[in-house]
């Protein structure tokens, strides 16, 4: 098999997916390779939330109000049901310390436009019951929301193959071609494609296929462990996560309270309740290199966790568990962009536990980028020259 196009994209999770869509609909011809099927990887094994309070205040808040407008219509853009739902989300608080901290990150998030307030005890009881008497309160915003994120994956696939583009799955990247530091194409495990243009969204695996053409990532797979449950009557509102949960994205010397085993595990409540009625609880976030395997206690510490904060959940049944590897980057933030060498390689990659959340406007910006030449919101702060002159931005 010997193939022509316009543009590659690597990987079928859904930033890949989103890339292609977006490309695809402004007439590029488009090749999206996959290695395994689509949303096998961290795109099928994630929560569900579009969440904007956990983002941090800057340029991450901004791209995920920006991101969020998009999702208002995108089922309609796609013609296709992602089960998106706007119900809001809050942020449980426990210690006065928590508190302080939660303060000053919504005042922040405030200003940027964010809705978000904080609210004590009994308020916070009256949007989610059976709250643990421990727990202070919590913060609350209208705009957070969910979407099925492996309906999610498939509606922008097939979007994408609707507008032309040409999905290949069970198809391993093998090697990038490059002549005179541009691109020329890729080696695959069913042949050679050529393209002038090729976008890494590859996920975890993005730093092995970045090295395929000289480059180091600073890109880890951070694993994160969720429970599911049977399915239940409505009992979670939204999507909920404890402040915990912030400080084991940002700031994990904020968990000294915790036990070893759960700092280690970087637990914290991250909960929300599907369509059709099953729970997601999680999550640990563990840098355990390519390593997918639940774990027991990893398993255990997720639950005590939730039901700690949520004692209700104890009378529930788990019907199975999952783990993905999260594209971790030491700033939380992705890597979008062109480098300087080899012309014509693009990253769309480093989303950590927001894929879901930016996925929409990544695509947008990395199809006008390729397009127009120039993104439709400012991603310096995005650019891969931030961590190393060996990976940067034109």
């Amino acid at each position: 098999m010997n193939k022509t196009t316009d543009i590659i994209v690597i990987g079928g999770g859904v930033i890949g997916s989103a890339c292609a869509y977006y490309l695809a609909k402004e007439g590029q011809k488009v090749i999206l390779i996959e290695k395994n099927d689509l949303a096998s990887g961290a795109s099928g094994a994630c929560d569900q939330d579009i969440i904007l309070q956990s983002k941090n205040p800057g340029v991450h808040l901004e791209l995920a109000l920006a991101s969020a407008k998009m999702y208002t219509d995108l089922a309609l853009e796609l013609d296709y049901d992602i089960e998106y739902e706007n119900y809001g989300g809050m942020i449980l608080i426990e210690t006065p310390d928590e508190l302080e901290i939660m303060e000053e990150f919504v005042a922040r998030q405030k200003a940027l436009g964010l809705e978000v307030s904080i609210l004590d005890y009994k308020e916070a009881l009256k949007l989610q019951r059976d709250l643990a008497p421990h727990i202070l309160g919590s913060t609350y915003s209208p705009q957070d929301a969910h979407v099925n994120p492996i309906r999610l994956n498939l509606g922008f696939a097939l979007g994408a193959q609707r507008y032309g583009a040409e999905i290949l799955l069970a198809t391993e990247v093998t090697d990038i071609l490059v002549k005179n530091d541009r691109i020329e194409g890729v080696n695959t495990s069913k042949g050679i494609i050529y393209a002038p243009v090729v976008i890494n969204a590859a996920g975890a695996w993005a730093p092995l296929i970045a090295k395929m053409v000289g480059q180091e990532l600073p890109i880890e797979p951070r694993r994160g462990q969720i429970v599911v449950t049977e399915a239940v009557p409505p009992l979670v509102m939204g999507d909920v996560l404890s402040a915990q949960y912030i400080a084991a994205k940002y700031n994990p010397e904020l968990t000294q309270n915790e036990t070893s085993l759960a700092k280690k595990l970087g637990v914290g409540l991250s909960l929300s309740q599907t369509k059709k009625g099953n729970i997601l609880i999680g999550a640990t976030r563990e840098f355990v290199g390519y390593d997918t395997r639940n774990t027991r206690e990893g398993i255990r510490e997720v639950l005590k966790n939730a039901v700690r904060l949520i004692p209700a959940l104890k009378d529930i049944n788990i019907i199975r568990t999952i783990a993905g590897l999260r594209p971790y980057t030491p700033d939380g933030l992705p890597l979008l962009g062109p480098i300087v060498q080899p012309e014509g390689f693009y990253l769309a990659s480093g989303h950590e536990g927001d894929g879901i959340a930016l996925a929409p406007l990544t695509g947008k910006i990395i199809s006008q980028l390729i397009i127009d030449g120039k993104s439709p919101i400012d991603i310096n702060a995005l650019s891969p020259h931030r961590f190393s002159l060996n990976c940067a931005a034109k």
